[in-house]
């Protein structure tokens, strides 16, 4: 069995229930991390993983902690299998956007499309989430 994780940085709680419906859909086989109980070399050891951010300040990854963390894990994304969430409150996704295009340039293999959910998850956002979690432990 490959081996993921699910690592997000959450303000708000809102990427943090996003996060845990993720788990949810790869069946609980993930672990689930905060980015502050982790590090690049750590994250870098799971075959898959799910990242999550909400979009910040001018459409940007959360620049204190999940921004460093990002940019650490970058180079070692070559040919891992990847997806990527998070929350927002304006904007159009540029953010994630964005986001998407770095972890394609560094190499990885998105699995899904990135997932976008406006403010709280919603019943149909938690669904979205366990989805992608799905799409993530089938990729």
């Amino acid at each position: 069995m490959e081996t993921m994780a699910v690592i997000f940085w959450s303000g708000t709680g809102n990427t943090a229930a996003m996060a845990a419906a993720v788990v949810e859909g790869t069946g609980k086989q993930a672990k689930l991390m905060n980015v502050t109980d982790t590090n690049a070399e750590e994250a870098a050891q799971y075959e898959k993983l799910a990242l999550g951010c909400p979009s910040m300040g001018d459409e940007v990854l959360e620049e204190d902690e999940f921004e460093p963390f990002f940019t650490a894990l970058e180079g070692k994304l070559s040919g891992k299998k990847v997806v990527l969430f998070g929350s927002y409150d304006w904007g159009d996704g540029q953010w994630m956007r964005d986001w998407a295009q770095r972890t394609k340039d560094a190499g990885a293999i998105l699995c899904a499309e990135p997932l976008i959910v406006n403010l709280t998850p919603d019943a149909s956002g938690l669904k979205q989430c366990r989805a992608l979690g799905e799409a993530l432990a089938n990729g």
